[in-house]
């Protein structure tokens, strides 16, 4: 009986796995793609699409020759390997370490798995910020000296023989040189190593099945139409106002200081106030009548002495005066 009994669990957990071949172990790593890479140790084979993938287990050690390597984690994050590099993978349900040898590793991890990197003399965890995706690098330039970059998340370095520790702000790049941690160093630029993140396929188009409105939806539209401003029709001319701009002086801030300094001059403030200059009305046209002669005034050395009458004309001729026009009009009415 106990004999039967074992030999049917068997067979259950035999068909239990052989239902389920797509969900990975609990120490598989991920794929890994390259051009000159060589993988030892515990791995698996695939094909998928008439392609052949590289399946890393725990365990695996791998070496990239030359170029560029990639590992696609089996819970969606990436890690890119700059060569030459030669480093080892292990894995325990959600933990991953990777033991680095020489080389750069650029990891993107959006939550799991908790990825630790040790070297000789350090070891790297990274430390995520929220909920928001860990993206870090560590490796070592042409001197042997270790970079860790932080771009998004943070890394604790601890070293391994003193258990110094400290932690690298979300942000910061710094060089440790012969695994000093009291030496720290700015590494901008020292050690180059982009991952390129696989870029997620669009959605599939929804499909609309057409179909006559319903009297509802014909109301409605036939109210919006109505609403809807004539084509001949004008729109009214915006209201145009003063933009009003402020410039001020460059300020500070101080991190450390708990109260900010307020030590910028007041006077060094500009308003500009910017309004639209409407363009000068010119009229064209002709005044008619007579122009009107200006009376020059009299000089002030001339003030004191009266002016002298002059004698009258003897043939006195006004212009436009009222008889002028009556003779004018019967010479005209009895010519």
């Amino acid at each position: 009986m106990y004999a039967c009994a074992a030999a049917i669990g068997l067979a259950c957990f035999s068909l239990w796995a052989a239902a389920r071949p797509d969900e990975p172990a609990y120490d598989t790593v991920g794929a890994i793609e390259g051009e000159a890479i060589s993988v030892q140790g515990p791995l698996n084979i695939e094909v998928v699409q008439g392609r052949t993938r590289t399946i890393l287990r725990s365990g695996s050690d791998i070496r990239v020759k030359s170029g560029d390597a990639r590992i696609d984690l089996v819970e969606g994050g990436q890690i890119a390997i700059c060569g030459p590099a030669h480093l080892s993978v292990l894995k325990s349900v959600n933990l991953l370490t990777l033991a680095l040898d020489t080389g750069i590793i650029h990891a993107h991890i959006e939550h799991q798995p908790v990825l630790t990197i040790y070297t000789a003399q350090l070891q790297a965890k990274l430390i995520p910020i929220g909920d928001a995706p860990q993206d870090a690098l560590v490796g070592f330039d042409t001197t042997g000296a270790m970079c860790i970059r932080a771009t998004s998340g943070a890394v604790r370095v601890e070293q391994q023989l003193t258990a110094q520790s400290v932690i690298v702000p979300q942000g910061a790049d710094i060089l440790v040189s012969n695994g000093q941690l009291d030496t720290l160093r700015s590494a901008a630029t020292r050690c180059p190593c982009e991952l390129q993140l696989a870029k997620t396929s669009p959605p599939p188009p929804q499909i609309e099945v057409s179909r006559l409105p319903t009297p509802t939806e014909v109301h409605e539209a036939q109210t919006e139409r109505s609403k809807a401003p004539s084509p001949l029709q004008k729109p009214a001319p915006a209201k145009e106002e003063p933009v009003y701009q402020v410039f001020m002086p460059p300020l500070s801030y101080d991190a450390s200081a708990k109260v900010q300094r307020d030590d910028f001059d007041p006077q060094l403030i500009v308003l500009v106030r910017r309004v639209r200059v409407r363009p000068t009305l010119i009229f064209r046209g002709r005044v008619e009548g007579e122009p009107l002669v200006a009376k020059h005034a009299a000089p002030a050395s001339a003030v004191s002495n009266p002016p002298v009458p002059s004698a009258p004309q003897k043939n006195p001729q006004t212009n436009d005066s009222v008889m002028n026009r009556v003779r004018a009009f019967f010479h005209w009415l009895f010519s």
